[in-house]
């Protein structure tokens, strides 16, 4: 099953985890001082908030796959739709591993595709995918260990 995922950058974050845990019945998947995901089958769902990144609102949005088939599907028909796409492999983030395609809709808004390969005890690296994504359309953004495509 495919999750919608949804990154959300928040000022309060015990706060926002008392909002949205009462607003989908259900308590974080993942808590941390930073962090917190709630795992939802119903809506199919990978929500996610953190303090960590300075800007307010819808940090990116994305789809969350379970194998590296349907990642490689996802990329395939984002390079097909003629758009940047980067992508990162074996990345270290929001306290996971896992293989990432990155790219933007027209508005600049970022979009993920990520399979996840496990767990890890730090937040990982950002590697500010998506942040360069909405700031520097051009394939030059690309560092940091992702490979662009076009």
């Amino acid at each position: 099953m495919k999750r919608l995922h949804v990154h959300v950058a928040v000022d309060d974050l015990a706060a926002s985890i008392r909002f949205y845990s009462t607003l989908f019945g259900a308590e974080p998947t993942v808590a941390e001082d930073d962090y917190a995901k709630w795992l939802l089958d119903d809506p199919a769902v990978n929500f996610a908030i953190s303090d960590r990144s300075g800007r307010r609102g819808i940090d990116h949005l994305g789809i969350q796959v379970e194998t590296a088939r349907e990642l490689a599907d996802v990329t395939d028909r984002l390079s097909a739709a003629r758009t940047q796409v980067l992508q990162e492999k074996a990345a270290e983030c929001c306290y996971a591993t896992g293989d990432k395609t990155w790219t933007a809709d027209p508005q600049g808004v970022a979009w993920e595709t990520f399979h996840t390969h496990g767990e890890i005890r730090v937040f990982g690296k950002d590697t500010g995918a998506a942040r360069r994504l909405r700031d520097t359309p051009s394939a030059d953004a690309c560092c940091d260990g992702l490979e662009a495509e076009r």
